[in-house]
């Protein structure tokens, strides 16, 4: 005799979805045309055709702990195809931004990440807290003196390392605690959905299974599996070395400062600095390139989380060779103004980013392991 299964909606799950970029969820009738356009599918119940009906239906505890929505890289296919316009690209995006605020703690501020209307909000806090902090401990000073423009001088290294640290690890532990609920509920919901099986989760085999899938991450093979926006792989991995160009420079220089006591500006012939210059200009030319992309893909819809980090990745880039540039030029206020505003953006990827679509970055490698783990690829 077969399962019996009650449906729990919940309509408020779909409403949210709706919110989050998947408005034309309900234009689905199931055809199946996104399951057999995607290149990147699993032959074995393919997504997104079952996300689409559980998402229909608000069969939210199917889809927040479901792998395959992350497993989807949003390649466009399955939108550009489809004949009634449901965009289950985009449809999936919104649940995954959904998954993201329900394993990311506190939840209040995962809202807030993705409520446009509280932005000045999440920006006023890293503002605020640099200035108390700096002006009670002395660590900031408005009126820096010497002929040499040092960002040191104004804002003390100090301050900024008391506060980006913790910032950081805060970031690590909301993600340390959403991927181990993560992990043990897509195990579970692949268990009962007959996608693994039914026998305890190995982590050792898990770990295995992200030594063996990192080079596909690292080369984005899935996204050259695409038919639609390939182009996008290109613009993707410009700011993803980046971001992984920077977090070196960043390392070495803290070494250099910390340990081997080299203070700064340090010098332009710098191999370092090289480094450092040529993944800030990657990350503006890959983040200009994604913001271009996505202003060109007029079938698609674009939701707030989406320029968030959009605008957020620019402005990193921007301001940071901004103020670099400033700096070598001798423009005191302008550097000044514009490392401070860095700063703020900084703090603002450390500790939102848990909350915000670049969590995808942490999701996406944990369920592309948990796939190569079940044999699921």
């Amino acid at each position: 005799m077969s399962e019996t299964y009650m449906l729990e909606p919940d309509l408020g799950f779909i409403n949210e979805v709706a919110g989050l970029g998947g408005g034309d969820l309900k234009k689905c009738f199931q055809c199946a045309t996104c399951s057999v356009a995607c290149p990147i599918a699993p032959d074995d119940k393919p997504f997104p055709r079952k996300e689409m009906i559980a998402a229909s239906w608000g069969l939210k505890d199917k889809l927040v702990a479901n792998h395959d929505i992350w497993l989807c890289h949003n390649c466009g296919d399955c939108t550009t195809l489809c004949p009634r316009g449901a965009k289950p690209g985009e449809a999936l995006g919104a649940i995954r931004a959904y998954a993201v605020s329900e394993y990311a703690i506190p939840k209040a501020l995962g809202k807030a990440v993705n409520d446009p209307k509280k932005l000045p909000v999440l920006l006023a806090i890293p503002a605020i807290l640099f200035l108390v902090i700096g002006l009670l401990t002395g660590l900031l000073d408005f009126t820096p003196t010497g002929e040499e423009v040092v960002h040191t001088k104004f804002f003390s290294t100090w301050l900024v390392d008391i506060i980006m640290i913790p910032a950081f690890f805060f970031a690590v532990v909301v993600f340390a605690l959403g991927v181990k609920r993560f992990v043990n509920d897509i195990h579970e919901n692949a268990v009962k959905s007959g996608k693994a099986e039914d026998k305890p989760l190995d982590m050792g085999g898990l770990v295995q299974a992200l030594v063996k899938v990192f080079p596909t991450i690292l080369a984005h093979k899935k996204f050259d599996e695409c038919g639609e926006n390939k182009e996008r792989s290109t613009a993707h991995l410009l700011v993803f070395y980046s971001f992984i160009g920077l977090a070196i420079v960043t390392g070495i220089f803290f070494v250099a400062l910390y340990i081997l006591k080299i203070h700064g500006p340090y010098s332009q012939m710098n191999p370092v600095k090289w480094l450092g210059n040529i993944s800030g200009v990657a990350l503006i030319i890959g983040s200009f390139l994604l913001i271009q992309s996505r202003r060109a893909q007029t079938d698609q819809s674009s939701s707030y989380k989406d320029w968030y980090l959009l605008g957020l990745v620019f402005g990193l880039g921007v301001t940071g060779m901004g103020t670099e540039i400033t700096r070598l030029a001798g423009w005191a206020c302008v550097t000044y103004a514009l490392y401070y505003v860095h700063l703020m953006l900084v703090f603002c990827l450390f500790v939102y980013t848990p909350f915000s679509k670049l969590a995808h970055l942490v999701y996406r490698t944990v369920a592309m392991a948990y796939a190569q783990y079940t044999g699921r690829t």
